[in-house]
């Protein structure tokens, strides 16, 4: 496999065509350098999904035989590609350029896989702060890779914690998009104690007589990913126009998503929640206007914040775009 860098963006953008029409969709929005990073991380991304889950471009799961040893695949493979080593794997290869170009530490690649270890051990959160940790692992630490490729400066902490921010938020929204699906492959993400709170077990989620109930929790997750979302578009504000618009485009998807389950109530789990191209178009015109006026400080007191890392360097390579403004923004 090349290590080539154009034959490498070529390979990741075939992958995210296939993978996420919804985040390939607004990461046209970015500058060329920009966006063909996005594509890199996203390739990384999608891989470690796809090995965990036992399933191709983010369909048809199944639960693997060999959970133990996957994980230790994608651990290993991960640890070449950021010592710079050819892993013969194109998406690992696409993460150790980006992580290379972009100083991404290393933390937060571990970050990312630990969540995957999660659903490899069969865990289920007992409550919102576990599950919240879980989302932050599976999306929320990618959000955060994500501002180190859109040139944030990496000693803007709260800037960070609002880009983790709006991965918690997508992947609460599609939580609450693939409860049924998931519970028929063994997968529960919703909390023990909001379970118990319903009278519902994990065997309950794929059956139809317990709808109106999942609407109810849906509208618990919707709710919880606005606080969320609502926190992170501070955080976009502080991006270059068209980094801020990209963002506000996939925050607005994604946000749809999450209303569409609600809306849909019982009806949710049908058939899989879809949004269509021009309802994206209309979505990324409005967060065009949204891009142009500044964000409304909100705070982040009473929301769930990340670990602490360890202090970054402020070297960056010479590839690396520095943000025009400092400091700022799984499935």
């Amino acid at each position: 496999m090349t290590t080539n860098r154009e034959d490498l963006v070529e390979e990741a953008a075939k992958v995210i065509s296939q993978g996420s029409k919804s985040f390939r969709f607004a990461s046209q929005i970015f500058d060329r350098e920009t966006r063909e990073r996005s594509w890199l991380l996203y390739a990384w991304c999608r891989a470690c999904d796809d090995v965990t889950d036992g399933q191709t471009l983010g369909h048809n799961a199944v639960t693997p035989k060999d959970p133990e040893s996957r994980i230790a695949f994608l651990r290993q493979k991960t640890a070449a590609a950021l010592a710079g080593k050819s892993t013969g794997l194109a998406a690992f290869d696409a993460f150790g350029l980006v992580a290379k170009e972009c100083a991404i530490p290393a933390d937060l690649a571990a970050d990312h896989l630990a969540g995957f270890t999660r659903d490899a051990a069969g865990w289920r959160p007992a409550n919102e702060r576990e599950l919240l940790s879980y989302c932050y692992q599976v999306a929320g630490a990618v959000g955060v890779m994500m501002a180190h490729v859109m040139g944030v400066d990496p000693t803007g902490r709260d800037t960070l914690d609002r880009a983790a921010d709006l991965g918690i938020a997508f992947q609460l929204a599609n939580i609450a998009r693939d409860i049924v699906e998931d519970a028929k492959v063994g997968r529960t993400y919703l909390p023990a104690d909001w379970l118990a709170e319903e009278g519902l077990s994990d065997a309950d989620l794929a059956d139809p007589a317990h709808r109106q109930t999942l609407a109810r929790i849906t509208q618990r997750l919707a709710a919880l990913a606005e606080d969320y979302r609502r926190s992170s578009k501070v955080g976009a504000a502080r991006l270059p126009i068209r980094s801020r618009w990209a963002v506000l485009s996939a925050a607005g998807i994604y946000g749809e998503v999450a209303t569409r389950a609600v809306t849909l109530g019982p009806r949710a789990w049908d058939r899989r929640i879809h949004i269509s191209k021009a309802e994206k178009f209309a979505l990324v015109i409005e967060a065009f206007g949204e891009a142009l006026w500044p964000a409304r400080n909100i705070s982040r007191e009473g929301l769930w914040t990340r670990p602490s890392a360890p202090a970054p360097r402020r070297a960056r390579s010479p590839r690396a775009r520095p943000s025009a403004v400092r400091p700022a923004a799984r499935k």
